[in-house]
């Protein structure tokens, strides 16, 4: 029976949130941000997905589809922000579904979490293997054909490995540490993109102008061309994965809330201070690369023997502009922040799949919740980074038109699923309406417009990244080949109906939601439990939200 008059502020409200403390709770608010700040990084997702800007809409998905769809990802991470300040905990969207809509919403929104959690740390590790691939060939004239056989595809997946192996080494030290990577990470990123940005700005000969950054279309997808309605209604919302996808990650702050101190309030404003800062930088560094963009027959070629570094590109961009030193070095600068982002991404990872497996949702879960002497649960890095290898083996397979088809897919993939978890909780939460117990950062009543806004875009968004990316990967189109298909709803769809089933058969039977760690005093009541009794009709009344305070 646990003592709560000796235990701190943090370990007390997680007490009563049904969990002990196991994690090693050292990290500080700054840290806490700092590893959302990380995995957002825009040294990751504004260079490698930049492509799918370029080739979806041009310059106006970049400059006006950063802006806009930053604009809403805000409002997204305000309504996490209130969620996380009332329930700190590693098990995060999943705990806030399972308390506010039930075991069900609990176990869906778990999975949905954790698959896109392995499809974000897929992605980001083969971005970082791609980039670091190309600027070893800068400093080494005859690595490219010669590493391999001189096969691109297998020298990326081989970097992807060993990138992988790498991140997970590092997510075996102690947290304290991983705290200090986190912060340097932070200050990479804030000067290595203020580096690149003066090298945009003095390192090209020449720049576009304004009216071609913000008004100039480009359409390299295949689907019509960009004058017709086809145009606005499917290509150009396509491009808008670029920053869906880069300013995605932070909920790593719920995550990590059970290693923070003062995580009611530190958790919160991790979550929204780094998607703000973020949005500014990322918007800033990208229409910096625009404005470079001035070799467009260079920059538009799929043909190797041209570009061999892909069409629309920003790698592309930066070869055409920059004088060949300069060029290194926004690689190297980008190429290191991206290895940091993938630290600070399985870290994330491994916190949530710890949270899921300890309260007996995944299969082995026992395994995947042991922790070592130094608090850190090894197993769950070592079994996500594993899963994260297998769910991009399909990279290994070449597009016929050189689209990375396999990235983009395990893109969308972890795009979607994060975010439709998102959406789960943020749904319960708005529902509950005023009778919701808040904690220490508070939207008040502004959760009644941000909320259902935040809803809309999700739906959207998650529904475009479910098309094929090219007419290639279109059945009944004359050149569909298998190779150029967008898996994406193949793993979302099969997941959600593996789940389905799993829920109906047997899980629906033992699945009870969060399960306790603690045991509290006579009289004292955890957070979930009265959550679960008094569940009614998917959300809580304030009857029994008043019921929930008063035994706190």
């Amino acid at each position: 029976m646990v003592d709560i008059s000796k235990l701190s502020e943090d370990e007390r409200q997680l007490a009563e949130l049904g969990y002990k403390q196991e994690l090693n709770r050292s990290w500080s608010g700054f840290q806490n941000f700092a590893i959302s700040f990380s995995i957002i990084s825009i040294l990751a997702g504004c260079f490698t997905t930049f492509g799918v800007a370029w080739n979806n809409g041009g310059p106006i998905a970049i400059s006006w589809g950063w802006l806009i769809l930053s604009t809403f990802i805000l409002l997204i991470g305000f309504c996490m922000s209130e969620l996380v300040s009332a329930y700190p905990t590693s098990a995060g969207i999943y705990w806030w579904a399972s308390k506010l809509g039930g075991p069900r919403a609990g176990f869906y929104t778990g999975w949905l979490n954790l698959i896109g959690l392995l499809g974000i740390i897929a992605s980001v590790v083969y971005g970082a293997a791609f980039f670091l691939n190309t600027t070893i060939s800068l400093f080494d004239e005859s690595y490219a054909g010669s590493f391999l056989g001189g096969d691109y595809i297998q020298q990326q997946f081989f970097w992807f490995v060993v990138l992988m192996v790498v991140v997970t080494l590092l997510n075996l030290f102690k947290t304290s540490i991983l705290g200090v990577i986190n912060n340097i990470s932070v200050w990479w990123h804030v000067i290595g993109s203020a580096i690149v940005i003066l090298i945009m700005i003095f390192g090209p000969s020449s720049h576009q102008s304004v009216s071609f950054v913000f008004t100039e279309r480009i359409n390299n997808s295949g689907f019509g061309d960009t004058g017709g309605l086809m145009f606005w209604i499917l290509v150009l919302p396509l491009g808008f994965l670029l920053t869906q996808y880069t300013i995605t990650g932070y909920d790593a702050s719920a995550h990590l809330s059970e290693e923070t101190q003062g995580a009611a309030d530190g958790a919160a404003k991790g979550i929204w201070r780094s998607i703000f800062y973020s949005a500014i930088g990322g918007w800033v560094l990208l229409l910096s690369f625009v404005f470079a963009a001035t070799n467009l027959d260079y920059i538009n070629s799929f043909d190797p023997a041209v570009n061999p570094y892909g069409g629309g590109t920003a790698i592309s961009i930066f070869a055409s502009s920059l004088s060949l030193p300069l060029f290194k070095t926004v690689m190297v600068i980008s190429t290191i922040g991206q290895i940091y982002c993938s630290t600070a991404c399985l870290t994330s990872t491994s916190r949530m799949m710890f949270a899921f497996s300890r309260d007996g949702a995944v299969p082995g879960g026992s395994l995947w919740a042991r922790v070592n002497k130094e608090k850190v649960p090894v197993n769950a890095v070592v079994a996500s980074a594993v899963i994260g290898v297998i769910l991009t083996l399909p990279a290994l397979y070449k597009a016929p038109n050189g689209v990375p088809v396999a990235f983009y897919a395990v893109v969308s993939i972890g795009v979607i699923g994060l975010y439709v978890a998102f959406a789960i909780p943020i749904y319960y939460r708005w529902r509950l309406g005023d009778s919701f117990k808040p904690g220490s950062w508070t939207l008040g009543s502004k959760y009644k417009w941000m909320a259902p806004l935040a809803l809309i875009e999700i739906a959207v968004t998650s529904i475009y990244f479910l098309f094929p990316t090219s007419p290639a990967g279109t059945p009944g189109n004359e050149a569909f080949t298998w190779v150029a298909v967008n898996y994406t709803p193949i793993v979302v769809f099969g997941v959600l109906i593996g789940i389905t089933i799993w829920w109906q058969v047997s899980a629906k039977n033992w699945f009870t939601g969060p399960k306790h760690t603690i045991d509290l005093p006579e009289g004292v009541s955890s957070a979930d439990e009265i959550a679960l009794e008094h569940h009614h009709e998917g959300y809580l009344t304030g009857e029994h939200q008043q019921h929930l305070h008063d035994q706190q």
